[in-house]
């Protein structure tokens, strides 16, 4: 089994995709753990503000497995199959990491994110704080202490749907 972190992010519908993500994923991966929810500015574009987490789960899935149930989720929910990087979102679910794989495809592994975005760093510092970047060699809590970007986000409070989750921080 592979301990993998999942990123998930909504600008539309924030509420109603974030459950549906942690349904869809529970319903895939069985028990999952969510860090807390934040709510954060847009990166690299003008937008409505996004709620972002984190999730780790156990999978035997490959990677690419996991990318295309990732998509056919996205997809599920109103994603089209090819959309800008920097745009609105009702549903983003990415990779983050997998085990400790350094790969180039089928995706990115670890994803680039990790060390650019607070809105990734942070929910993975308190999910696995003591977890180790495999290209940094340093813990994600070490990464956010040391973290200079000026990226806005603050927690909210998250009415997960009737399924609570596993475990929340």
């Amino acid at each position: 089994m592979a301990l993998i972190y999942i990123s998930i992010g909504s600008n539309i519908e924030r509420d109603l995709h974030i459950s549906a993500a942690y349904l869809e994923l529970s319903a895939l991966f069985g028990e999952i753990r969510c860090s807390a929810v934040y709510e954060s500015e847009a990166v690299g574009f003008d937008g409505d503000t996004f709620y972002n987490l984190v999730a780790e789960a156990t999978t035997d899935l490959s990677v690419a497995d996991c990318v295309a149930a990732f998509k056919a989720i996205e997809q599920k929910y109103g994603r089209p199959a090819k959309s800008p990087k920097f745009c609105g979102k009702r549903l983003d679910l990415d990779l983050l990491t997998y085990e400790q794989l350094v790969c180039k495809t089928p995706v990115e592994l670890p994803r680039d994110e990790i060390s650019k975005n607070a809105f990734v760093l942070l929910p993975l510092s308190e999910l696995a704080p003591e977890q180790i970047h495999p290209l940094t060699g340093f813990s994600y809590q070490q990464m956010w202490r040391d973290y200079k970007a000026n990226q806005k986000l603050w927690p909210i409070e998250f009415n997960w749907p009737d399924v609570a989750p596993a475990s929340t921080l």
